[in-house]
């Protein structure tokens, strides 16, 4: 029995070192500078840029409808002495109504412009979260931080940033490589 306990012993050793380096799982925490992402992030810049076309493209309707309003205004200083007071009256109601319209519009834009920005942002988070996981995924990762800047990691090694890496890895999947 003897013979036969050593060699089962080896075997036994070779498989549980052969199993710890196979399912070894790396359990070094690493994080990614978020901001950095977003930043280098190429869907970032064309998402922005289509946003920003898209907001000065209503603030214009804004400011054009401002505009026409201000001059109905000027026109009506101007007009106001030959004026009857039923037309005095008439005028007033008429441009009060037109800015309160105004009012209006210019806060549904507002809020539209905000809504729009908030949609943007989260689809290049929500691309940078599913590339992450992916990532983490395929390179055994058990946990990736996310640093912001604003207190979540106030000190990391620089070799467990996985910034680089990873932005590398995004922009390639973005643009079909």
């Amino acid at each position: 029995m003897n013979k036969l306990a050593f060699p089962i012993a080896v075997t036994a050793l070779i498989i549980s070192l052969a199993s710890f380096f196979y399912f070894k799982t790396n359990t070094a925490q690493v994080y990614v500078d978020v901001n950095k992402l977003m930043d280098g992030y190429k869907r970032t810049a064309i998402v922005k840029k289509q946003f920003e076309i898209k907001a000065s493209t209503l603030k214009a309707n804004v400011d054009s409808l401002l505009t026409n309003w201000q001059k109905e205004l000027k026109d009506y200083e101007k007009e106001r002495a030959s004026m009857t007071e039923k037309e005095l009256k008439l005028k007033q109601e008429l441009l009060g109504n037109k800015q309160q319209q105004l009012n209006n519009y210019q806060q549904a834009i507002q809020k539209q412009i905000q809504q729009e920005d908030q949609k943007v942002t989260q689809t290049v988070i929500n691309d940078i979260n599913d590339y992450v996981k992916v990532y983490g995924k395929e390179n055994g990762h058990s946990i990736i931080f996310g640093a912001s800047g604003s207190g979540n990691i106030m000190y990391a090694n620089e070799a467990s940033d996985l910034t680089a890496e990873i932005l590398i890895g995004l922009n390639a999947e973005f643009e079909g490589k």
